[in-house]
């Protein structure tokens, strides 16, 4: 080959096959190998972390350069065609055809793809367009399929797998939040399993405790725990284009309503297993959840209902009921003691509310009709008399006792929530401050004043949430 300038596009599926399989580096001395001993000068290396399946083919960036008359390109260099592309026989040609429009040729370096063109009318001088054609071109085709073929075949066997041991009971994704992953001895091999998030883990559960106590609304839950540090996973952002190139960081958010309601509702969380793997069955998983079955129930107020009957699992939501029949709550403000007082003609629980008089005055009371009878009394009169009755009632000595016994109990597994969260907040504090000096050792170790003002902000905004959490744990005490 005469001297020419190249392209070179460097492919693995993953992050993961990059670092540990058929690397970059690996491709990358390959190809300066086989370019050098040619003599073709290659301008620039494209490297793709990602799947060569999608409909979207990663090697278009690549093609999109070599495209433009400016940048004086040759040669498409490429390992192997499965590195081209996985797409099959179409993806390949429809790829191939756009370097071609542009005078481009596509070479591997195993030589399956030829740059050598046949004229089969070359003996009478003529040349047309149908006339001329790649003596490779069906070798090439027939590799592009078998790449797409084993594409498929590894997918299949992974998934397969994969699918499989989630209907085991074992965990097969990314741990959720609250979860860490960890490995396991069975008899299918070392399985993925969950474990509690050492800090995470106490989040979670302190979540469905206060959602099943009922004392606080959802929004009032999540302001708590977002002033005892709660924050979301921090995850790494990788490029599109270079997913070794790492270009941010996601999460650390604070907890909103729609989060708390999606954890609220995973049945994950109570050691259950339903998604679209299980076909949208609950399956009893290989490892514990880090709430029980009751208090999940608890938390979710009976909309959502996690149970074993039988030896199976089943995981039901209650119908969501029509506006006339929808079931309302029998407290009121105004009317303490509605629906708990009896009628004392049909003994069934009496209704409070107020009508309007001529004037636009209004008068509560207590009542029960539409029973076939009326009875009615004004607001003051009965809580008059209900205040005297309870006031001659007389208790037993260790009636009373129990009662003090109860409350002790109850005030102590409150104070010992109370001495967690203290816990978890000095501890969160202290990690706060060690990152704090970190950052300030930093400053010593750069120069620049650009890197130097980025790290003085990330102290000030650090130091904020160190007051935050301070001031919080002193209310606490």
């Amino acid at each position: 080959m005469p001297s020419q300038n190249a392209v070179a596009a460097i492919r693995v599926s993953t992050a993961k096959q990059g670092f540990n399989g058929d690397s970059p580096e690996a491709q990358k001395e390959q190809i300066e190998r086989f370019a050098a001993a040619r003599g073709i000068t290659i301008k620039e290396f494209f490297v793709f972390l990602e799947s060569a399946s999608k409909e979207l083919q990663p090697m278009q960036q690549a093609i999109n350069y070599c495209k433009d008359p400016n940048n004086d390109v040759q040669l498409f260099i490429v390992k192997s065609i499965d590195r081209f592309t996985r797409g099959g026989s179409f993806s390949y040609d429809s790829l191939k055809r756009q370097l071609e429009s542009s005078n481009v040729s596509l070479v591997d370096i195993y030589g399956v793809i030829s740059t050598q063109k046949v004229n089969t009318l070359e003996h009478l001088g003529v040349k047309y367009k149908w006339s001329e054609y790649s003596p490779t071109k069906k070798a090439e085709l027939l590799e592009a399929e078998r790449a797409n073929d084993e594409m498929r075949d590894i997918m299949s066997r992974m998934i397969g797998a994969e699918v499989r041991y989630t209907r085991m009971g074992f965990w097969m994704r990314q741990p959720p939040f609250g979860f860490d992953s960890a490995k396991m001895d069975t008899a299918n091999g070392k399985r993925c399993i969950l474990k509690p998030h050492p800090e995470e883990a106490d989040f979670m559960i302190k979540m469905f405790e206060l959602r099943a106590q009922g004392t606080m609304s959802d929004q009032e839950i999540v302001d708590r725990l977002n002033k005892l540090g709660f924050r979301t996973r921090v995850q790494t952002m990788r490029s599109m284009q270079d997913r070794t190139q790492i270009i941010g960081k996601r999460g650390g958010k604070k907890l909103d309503l729609k989060t708390f309601w999606r954890y609220i509702q995973n049945p994950i969380y109570a050691g259950v297993i339903c998604e679209k793997w299980t076909d949208n069955k609950p399956i009893k998983a290989q490892f514990p959840g880090l709430v029980s079955y009751e208090l999940f129930n608890a938390a979710n107020k009976g909309k959502l209902v996690i149970g074993e009957k039988d030896g199976a699992m089943f995981l039901c939501e209650r119908p969501t009921e029509d506006r006339y029949a929808t079931v309302k709550g029998a407290r009121n403000a105004e009317f303490s003691y509605r629906k708990i007082v009896m009628c004392p003609e049909c003994e069934k629980p009496l209704f409070g509310s107020s009508t309007r008089g001529k004037l636009g005055k209004r008068y509560p009371a207590y009542h029960c009709n539409k029973r076939g009878h009326y009875f009615r009394v004004p607001k003051k009169d009965f809580e008059t008399t209900i205040a005297d009755f309870v006031r001659r009632i007389t208790y037993d000595q260790a009636q009373i006792n129990e009662l003090l016994t109860a409350i002790e109990t109850v005030w102590m597994q409150r104070n010992q929530s109370s001495l967690d969260e203290e816990r978890r907040i000095e501890t969160h504090i202290a990690g706060l401050r060690a990152k704090a000096q970190a950052l300030v050792d930093k400053i010593k170790l750069v120069s620049s004043e650009l890197v130097i003002k980025s790290i003085e902000e990330d102290i000030m905004q650090t130091e904020s949430e160190i007051n935050i959490f301070w001031n919080t744990w002193r209310i606490c005490l």
